[in-house]
């Protein structure tokens, strides 16, 4: 069966590559907005709306869909707006343990199954020289919750608890997982 990853995400591209898979891309095009009550239901509609968006236009392929949010006292910070959301983002997180919430859905022709990862990120205490070098970094803008762990961001985090890949964009075990409930192999018949 042929993969398809339903994300422009160069992070998600590059963890799902390092799996061996060969798949293509597929943007999927939603308004990625959900109504359910709270964060982690949040995770896993958006994921299952983009793997379901893609569905209609690849009806015998198998759709891998994530969608990552930050969560800091059950609220949601999203891809911050422009560099003053950036900084108040940083501001508010700096000093403080949120939680990343991956939703990872797997959608066959036959079956759409769909999960959530939950990691606790702790930002060390961080001083307004700091908090302004990353903000004029750029690298915020366009990550969930102002950061991202895998470049110049990893210089902000404390700690981390839970799975460092969900963090990046993608729980690789949690795809495994949901691509096994979906009646895929993500590895090969020897594991």
């Amino acid at each position: 069966m042929e993969w398809v990853l339903a994300s422009q995400s160069p992070r998600r591209r590059e963890l799902l590559s390092r799996l061996g898979l060969t798949f293509r891309i597929q943007v999927a095009h939603t308004d990625e907005v959900s109504h359910a009550p709270t964060p982690f239901e949040v995770a896993r509609d958006l994921s299952r709306q983009k793997a379901l968006a893609v569905r209609d236009q690849e009806p015998h392929a198998c759709i891998v869909a994530a969608d990552t949010i930050v969560v800091l006292d059950n609220e949601i910070l999203n891809k911050p707006v422009d560099a003053a959301e950036n900084r108040r983002f940083i501001q508010r997180l700096q000093g403080r343990e949120h939680e990343v919430m991956t939703g990872v859905t797997v959608s066959t022709p036959e079956k759409t199954v769909s999960g959530v990862e939950v990691t606790r990120v702790k930002f060390r205490a961080l001083s307004d020289q700091e908090i302004e070098w990353y903000v004029n970094s750029g690298e915020g803008l366009d990550k969930a919750g102002g950061y991202g762990i895998q470049e110049l961001g990893a210089l902000l985090i404390e700690g981390v608890h839970g799975d460092y890949f969900n963090v990046v964009g993608l729980p690789l075990v949690r795809l495994m997982h949901v691509a096994h409930e979906a009646g895929v192999k993500l590895l090969g018949e020897h594991v």
